[in-house]
């Protein structure tokens, strides 16, 4: 039985350093203390390409050393925008009491019962090394592109899934060789498995995915310790588990579910694990379908207890409100949060064109192009815009102004032909509206 702390996905670069290092070092702690034989980082140390010199790296390097004082270490290539090829070339130069053992290539590495590790030539053992205490099968990130270079872009995730199951399905052998020797057995890997649920609660379902259960089952490796996807989960099939870390902190809004590191328990037959969260941070979402309620933001404040939280603040608003959130009054409502975060989605407005209105020659015909595009029935407003053309001014707004017109006496009387169609079911004022949209619409 081998104990491994299992850590992944730590993302250290200048703007996730408090939360990476201050989540790392407290499993660093942690994992020294219940006494682990071995540890396994699964990929993506680093968010990105970093100088040797910047902080990042240098209380990184401290953390890994940490453990290297402890125990051995096996460090796994991830993602190459995470981490470019060469970015842990550094770390075996540390000078801990223990050794660090880059797989930057597909490979069985074994742990000696003197602490020290056998990389195999090729890419597994034919043989167990002598006094193996326990054998991992490493698979960093594969180069998607070098794929596509020899058998085309469009094949070229698929492919590399099933030649991927080939491999793992190659490393069954020695493995069952292992567990007749007692020895346990362990692959590393970084990728996405088919089905498995990122840390926003989505699927990854899908042809172009590295992995898929069965593969990595058919390794019969006793346990899979997996990195990328950032939401602890497991699969269990006759007593072997496959199983992601997640990421060691939280570092994006919306992410479910605790983080930390796994400490693993491994035997020839036996596989037993357990989720040890770290410190995370805490993130909390507002969301308003409008302008964002204050009365609200400070009711949160108080109910959800948002002191120390990373809060974010969301809303949707029309084009012709965008000027009326106040910001600065979120952030002080907020000001007990440790950080804000503002996202505003402005609706913007939307303007039919009328094609070919500007080669219209008169009012009328602008008006009925304006009516088939809005589908309007173009009577109404024609017979206001000819009210408009024959009427006085101030004869149609003194009608308006007025209100209905009296009913007609019982000599046919009225108050004039004119002014009856403008008072009548507000067509004057619909008329006004439409020609004035219509003018609009040929000015842009």
């Amino acid at each position: 039985m081998i104990r491994v702390g299992h850590f992944s996905d730590l993302h250290y670069c200048e703007k996730n350093l408090e939360e990476a290092d201050r989540c790392f070092a407290f499993a660093v702690d942690e994992a020294i203390r219940r006494g682990i034989d071995a540890a396994v980082i699964s990929g993506d140390a680093t968010d990105h390409a970093l100088d040797v010199h910047s902080p990042a790296v240098v209380r990184l390097a401290r953390q890994v050393l940490r453990l290297a004082n402890h125990c051995p270490v096996l460090m796994l290539q991830g993602t190459f925008s995470h981490e470019p090829p060469g970015t842990l070339s550094i770390f075996p130069l540390l000078a801990g009491r223990h050794p660090i053992h880059v797989a930057d290539r597909i490979s069985h590495v074994a742990l000696t019962a003197q602490g020290t590790w056998i990389e195999a030539a090729r890419w597994k053992f034919d043989q167990l090394p002598a006094e193996t205490r326990a054998l991992f099968a490493c698979v960093p990130t594969v180069n998607k592109a070098a794929v596509a270079a020899v058998i085309g872009a469009a094949d070229a995730a698929v492919v590399q899934g099933q030649e991927l199951a080939s491999l793992l399905a190659g490393y069954a052998g020695i493995h069952r060789s292992a567990r007749d020797a007692l020895v346990p057995t362990i692959g590393v890997s970084h990728g996405t498995v088919t089905g498995c649920v990122t840390e926003h609660g989505v699927p990854m379902a899908g042809f172009d995915h590295e992995f898929t259960t069965g593969s990595l089952f058919s390794a019969h490796a006793q346990a899979f310790l997996l990195g990328h996807i950032h939401r602890h989960q497991t699969w269990e099939q006759d007593g072997r588990v496959v199983g992601y870390a997640g990421s060691i902190g939280r570092f994006h809004h919306g992410e479910a579910g605790d983080k930390g590191f796994v400490l693993w328990e491994v035997g020839a037959s036996v596989t037993r694990f357990e989720l040890v969260a770290t410190p995370a941070r805490r993130t909390v979402d507002l969301f308003f379908e409008g302008k964002p309620d204050l009365q609200r933001i400070q009711a949160a404040v108080q109910e959800q207890g948002l002191e120390g939280a990373h809060v974010r603040v969301r809303w949707v608003v029309a084009d012709e409100d965008r000027h009326e959130v106040d910001r600065e009054a979120i952030k002080r409502a907020l000001g007990g949060a440790a950080g804000v975060q503002l996202e505003g989605r402005v609706v913007p407005v939307v303007r039919s064109r009328a094609a070919g209105i500007s080669r219209c020659v008169g009012l009328a015909d602008k008006v009925r192009a304006w009516a088939r595009v809005t589908s309007t029935r173009p009577e109404p407003l024609l017979d206001c815009l000819g009210q408009l053309a024959v009427s006085d001014p101030v004869r149609l707004a003194a009608a308006m102004l007025a209100g209905p017109p009296a009913a007609k006496g019982a000599d046919g009387g009225g108050t004039g032909c004119e002014e009856a169609p403008v008072a009548s079911s507000g067509l004057a004022q619909d008329g006004a509206q439409m020609a004035g949209e219509a003018i609009e619409l040929e000015l842009f």
